[in-house]
């Protein structure tokens, strides 16, 4: 069976890498496979995650190139080595250029914990998302698997997913229901289904 080769980039514990293995697993991500994990950072627990299940993983350090073209020369690499037909955004920290998305087009897809277009863009990231969402005393927030293109978090969206917000929401408990209840969910999901119409396109062409 023809399958999508997936590039997972992280930079942190990769919890959503995990989610991401677990549906490969499970089947629900039938038409792709993780062939790659890289990270920008050294030492994170999502190296150790690709190590367990067996996929190649390397470590691209960001702080180890000054210029922005330079690391993503040395991401290209890898990822044309690893013949990636998908890029996976799990976590990973590091603003992509236009010259780096335009070199992967409608191939990249990212997990953002808001429903886009709110709480999104340039400084969202992490629990900042999750401490705007409360402070602004939005009664729904969730998360959202969009394409990515050169404006943060400005890509087509591919799936959503609500959650309701409580009053006893902290942003530290905000962030793991919606990545529980929410990216673990629509990721894997989202993944399948562009895994899916990248095939088609494969057999059409």
């Amino acid at each position: 069976m023809l399958k999508v080769n997936i590039a997972v980039l992280v930079s942190g514990s990769g919890t959503n890498l995990q989610a991401l293995i677990n549906a490969c697993k499970a089947g629900i991500i039938k038409s792709g496979e993780i062939k790659s994990v890289i990270s920008s950072k050294e030492g994170v627990y999502a190296l150790e995650r690709a190590n367990q299940n067996g996929i190649k993983n390397f470590c691209v350090p960001k702080k180890e190139f000054p210029v922005q073209k330079e690391f993503e020369n040395k991401l290209i690499e890898i990822l044309k080595l690893e013949r990636t037909d998908l890029i996976v955004l799990a976590g990973f920290m590091c603003v992509l250029s236009a010259d780096f998305v335009n070199e992967y087009k409608d191939r990249i897809i990212n997990v953002h914990p808001s429903l886009i277009p709110s709480f999104c863009g340039d400084g969202f990231y992490g629990l900042r998302v999750h401490k705007a969402a409360l402070d602004y005393g939005v009664k729904i927030s969730g998360a959202t698997v969009h394409y990515v293109n050169e404006v943060t978090d400005g890509g087509k969206i591919i799936l959503q997913k609500a959650i309701n917000i409580k009053k006893s929401d902290t942003p530290e408990i905000l962030q793991k229901r919606i990545m529980e209840q929410a990216e673990w969910k629509i990721l894997p999901r989202a993944c399948e289904m562009v895994c899916k119409s990248l095939i088609k396109e494969k057999k059409n062409g």
